[in-house]
């Protein structure tokens, strides 16, 4: 796969739709217009899905942390379309859009989100700790990298069984510099385990450049010391991040040994719903925006006579549906009740399990 290069800031800042027309990717005539439509309808129903996530957590409806997929839709879609369903997925804690993806109904991570007991993980995980093990998603995890050695746990025991799954574990490419993922990726290449490591490159982790936070900035070379073959793709093209992880991910699964890949693109917003980013330059900003994956998709679809002003307006107005349906379902949806806080501590009971409340006394009478 060829290096995909940074792109170039425009230093104007235009129309969203005349920026995307500029950055029109491949002729689209071998692809089946139902499944364009598809991509298209997943893409604006996550980023309108964030929007309004952000828009409850200013509202004091969603309390914690809270990481939006906003400018990164088209590596959400490309990447889950790429796995299978008897796939695992393990994530960072910016995973909204990739637990709609991977099959989640928008109503259970709304709900999550919420803190209610109808959520992906019953309202006690939040926006960070999302997990259903009947999707496959497996996390969801607030520290940096934690979920890199659990990932190749998995792999390790889809080796051991015997299984055809692969397993993809995604991160931020802040978490490159974490020991976890080189540990990580060391045990994965000496034992030939099929997992595929996805980099999400917004350039920016955090609130630090790559440049200046990696020695190695071209971060899909990074699994090299380790003999692990990486690529880098364009995150802003659904379907070039869908082939690049079609073909790793069945390379992974027959050859049964690991990959690197790494996407990029911007997000649109700070790093979380509370982050100003006042890091960033003007240019940048202005950059972002005139690569904005939805616009371009969309612009992509309409230059190919697929997505007509009848079709923008009948899939815009679902997703705005469905969306307004998740909040609703969110809002009205109980809390957990505080006696099941413990509940979930542990998969199977533990001798002498504390279960004290905050104001209980610390030694029972």
């Amino acid at each position: 796969m060829a290096d995909t290069a940074k792109p170039k800031a425009t230093g104007k800042t235009g129309t969203r739709r005349r920026a995307a027309r500029n950055n029109a990717g491949p002729d689209l005539s071998g692809e089946q217009p139902k499944v364009l439509l598809d991509y298209y309808r997943q893409m604006l129903l996550i980023r309108r899905f964030e929007e309004r996530t952000a828009q409850a957590y200013t509202q004091a409806r969603i309390g914690g942390y809270c990481h939006l997929n906003l400018g990164e839709e088209a590596t959400v879609v490309g990447l889950m379309t790429a796995l299978q369903e008897r796939d695992y997925l393990f994530t960072n804690y910016r995973e909204h859009g990739y637990a709609i993806a991977k099959g989640i109904h928008p109503r259970r991570v709304m709900a999550e989100l919420y803190g209610r007991s109808t959520g992906v993980s019953k309202g006690w995980g939040g926006s960070m700790h999302m997990f259903d093990t009947e999707a496959r998603l497996l996390g969801g995890y607030g520290i940096v990298g934690g979920q890199l050695p659990l990932a190749v746990g998995a792999a390790l025991a889809v080796t051991y069984r015997g299984g055809d799954e692969i397993v993809m574990c995604q991160m931020g490419d802040g978490t490159t510099n974490i020991g976890a993922f080189h540990e990580s990726l060391n045990i994965a290449g000496l034992w030939n385990l099929p997992v595929v490591f996805v980099v999400i490159n917004n350039y920016t982790g955090m609130g630090t450049l790559v440049e200046k936070s990696s020695a190695e900035p071209e971060l899909y070379r990074r699994g090299s010391s380790y003999r692990v073959e990486g690529v880098r793709v364009d995150g802003r093209d659904v379907l070039a991040v869908r082939d690049a992880a079609a073909t790793l991910v069945e390379r992974a699964r027959s050859e049964q040994r690991p990959f690197l890949l790494e996407t990029l693109s911007y997000r649109m917003k700070g790093h979380s719903v509370v982050d100003p980013a006042k890091y960033r330059t003007r240019e940048q900003v202005e950059e972002a925006l005139a690569n904005d994956p939805v616009a371009a998709f969309e612009a992509r679809l309409d230059a190919a006579g697929i997505l007509t002003e009848e079709t923008k307006q009948e899939i815009a107005d679902s997703v705005k549906a469905e969306v307004a349906d998740a909040a609703d379902f969110a809002e009205n949806s109980p809390h957990p009740e505080v006696s099941t806080l413990f509940d979930y501590t542990y998969a199977t009971p533990v001798a002498n399990e504390s279960r004290r409340m905050p104001a209980d006394p610390v030694f029972a009478e």
